[in-house]
């Protein structure tokens, strides 16, 4: 079965895009290319039960295990030895982004208190968008009482889009909350 958001994507969003933008072909228009969490844990070190539980939550959010992601040389001033695990990360392609995309914009940026939008400067020079979330537990799917500790997780949506304009409105059709200038 297809995501909806990629039924609306493939139905809706690339037929608008290329009307507004003068596009020539479907393949002009920007689509993601995949979605990336990452959690850095500077203090699992000290308590290694922090590193399972927030394996545990990355993997009930995505629905997909984490990769623990290690330290690749030694920093005195943090404290940190080379090989020591510091954080997680998941991919996300294909169908199982779709989903998270949906869930994200639909069901857990709204449950942020105070939110305003995310900003549109946050392109990199590729197209690619990155924001950051200062709490796991706007998820539906984590269990607030089973929570050892609330930590943040950056998200970078990928995109083949190599102009900004372009892919900014891409998003915006897709339902992404980016706030006006």
């Amino acid at each position: 079965m297809i995501a909806r958001l990629k039924k609306v994507y493939e139905e809706k969003i690339i037929p608008e895009m290329k009307q507004k933008f003068n596009l020539t072909n479907r393949f002009q228009v920007p689509r993601l290319e995949k979605i990336v969490l990452n959690v850095g844990l500077g203090n699992a070190k000290d308590n290694p039960n922090l590193l399972k539980s927030v394996v545990t939550e990355m993997t009930s959010i995505t629905g997909q295990k984490p990769v623990v992601t290690k330290a690749r040389k030694s920093v005195a001033s943090f404290k940190i030895r080379e090989g020591q695990s510091v954080g997680v990360k998941v991919t996300l392609r294909n169908a199982m982004m779709y989903e998270f995309f949906d869930r994200l914009v639909n069901v857990a940026l709204p449950r942020v208190k105070d939110f305003k939008g995310l900003s549109p400067k946050s392109f990199d020079k590729f197209g690619n968008y990155s924001f950051g979330i200062k709490e796991q537990i706007i998820f539906p799917e984590i269990n607030y009482d089973k929570v050892n500790k609330i930590h943040g997780m950056d998200i970078i949506v990928v995109l083949t889009g190599k102009n900004r304009e372009l892919s900014l409105n891409m998003l915006k059709m897709m339902g992404m909350p980016i706030r006006e200038k």
